[in-house]
């Protein structure tokens, strides 16, 4: 949005003081109630407070934008936000199996796809490193079927302090690691099994070339405008200072329709949507670079398929936690609309998924995996954390069902090669991409 159209929505926002309808309040947000101790003034309330004062309110995106990405005060740039003394746990942290079989799904893409010469491992903010460090692992123990391949390593990470993290938990220590803050290549090295490995602060800045790309948990932290249907038309949430408490935050409602309204679908019949501008520019970045070098795209993330509202909510010290309250403390995440990202794609690639998460590791094999690790396994307490991860990933309460997996190819990969198909056909008629059932075929 424009400094001159935020303004002039922000001037009518001030002028109108609509506040969000009480019933769109839920556990998530701000009922305008908590005690003023509970709401700590934080240095990026302050600048956000000055930011709203100064030029009226702002998107959601915004406030997304600048709680966790601000170069000074983001929650991402200089905290370890993961893990057990983290705000909140990923699944590599729970399980080393869910690595091994994402680096099992991408040798079998490989293999499917022609046996590349070369290819690249892109991860879309890799968290400690402990995803790509089990795939590496595989790569390694696999090393007979990729040993004519060459392999390169390439992180997308905007914090500071989880690139450090990531390297110690990678790279090689008796390579020193060359840096360069200037230069879009920040950061390189060499993994502990000889892989060159780089960093980047943009995707855009990844060399193009054959590549298989991977994003867990990436999407659902990008920021999202919402959007609530009322008798006028749609309009926009925005966020606000409360004129009747210093030093607290409120949701108010656009007077006038904003220009990212345009994202919203014509025919959509939710009451209240989200939308996010951003993860439509990378998987349309995604899905040239697919369409252009080959390769393959692999999405892990909490989500649906077009179907939920109001999913903006944060999280601290692994509880729930609101989101307008100590910004910066805590993660703030929206689930990511599948329906949005396969109409981003355009086409120019073919699309598998949504599908859940325990569909997908079971079909990958997460059930014999486990058996060989109990069977080899004497310790107790290591066989007690080796059934408590698969529960923690396959359980539909907890992982199992929330988490879901979305991926991109070349439509030659479908539609030719080895999957020869008839004229009158619509899908393979064998070896489907592994891990997702033909009834997730888009």
């Amino acid at each position: 949005m424009s400094a001159l159209v935020r303004s002039s929505v922000g001037s009518l926002c001030a002028a109108a003081r609509a506040v969000i309808p009480s019933i769109w309040r839920g556990k998530y947000f701000s009922s305008g109630d908590e005690p003023a101790e509970n709401n700590p003034v934080t240095p990026m309330l302050r600048h956000l407070m000055y930011k709203i004062k100064s030029t009226g309110p702002i998107t959601v995106a915004e406030y997304m934008k600048e709680v966790l990405t601000n170069p000074a005060k983001g929650y991402y740039v200089y905290r370890d936000m993961l893990g057990e003394k983290g705000d909140f746990i990923t699944s590599p942290e729970i399980s080393q199996i869910f690595g091994e079989l994402l680096g099992i799904w991408f040798i079998s893409e490989w293999m499917a796809a022609g046996k590349s010469v070369a290819f690249q491992l892109v991860e879309l903010g890799p968290g400690r490193g402990t995803l790509v460090g089990d795939i590496l692992r595989v790569f390694s123990q696999l090393g007979s079927v990729l040993k004519n391949c060459d392999i390169s390593i390439h992180l997308v990470e905007v914090s500071q302090k989880l690139s450090e993290i990531q390297a110690l938990t990678l790279t090689e220590e008796k390579v020193p690691l060359e840096r360069d803050a200037g230069s879009p290549v920040y950061m390189k090295g060499v993994t502990k099994s000889g892989i060159p490995i780089s960093w980047y602060r943009d995707l855009q800045d990844v060399p193009k070339g054959y590549s298989f790309y991977l994003a867990h948990e990436f999407f659902d932290v990008l920021p999202v405008h919402k959007f609530q249907k009322t008798p006028q038309g749609w309009r926009e949430v925005f966020i606000d200072v409360d004129p009747q408490v210093s030093d607290k935050l409120r949701f108010v409602l656009a007077p006038c329709a904003t220009p990212a309204a345009a994202f919203i679908q014509h025919d959509e019949t939710r009451d209240h949507v989200e939308v996010c501008p951003d993860a439509g520019v990378i998987i349309q970045e995604l899905s040239q670079r697919i369409a252009l070098t080959g390769g393959a795209a692999l999405i892990a993330d909490y989500g649906h398929d077009g179907t939920k509202t109001d999913t903006f909510r944060g999280f601290c010290g692994h509880k729930l936690h609101d989101v307008l309250i100590a910004p910066g403390t805590a993660d703030l995440t929206a689930d990511v609309d599948f329906s949005y990202l396969r109409r981003m794609a355009q086409g120019k690639v073919a699309s598998l998924g949504p599908i859940k998460q325990q569909t997908f590791l079971k079909n990958m094999g997460i059930d014999v995996r486990l058996k060989v690790l109990l069977d080899k396994s004497d310790e107790p307490s290591m066989r007690q954390q080796l059934l408590h991860g698969y529960d923690m990933l396959m359980n539909p309460e907890k992982m199992g069902e929330r988490f879901n997996f979305f991926a991109l190819l070349p439509h030659q990969r479908l539609h030719g090669g080895r999957h020869q198909m008839n004229a009158c056909q619509s899908k393979p008629s064998a070896f489907p991409v592994a891990g997702f059932s033909e009834l997730a075929w888009q």
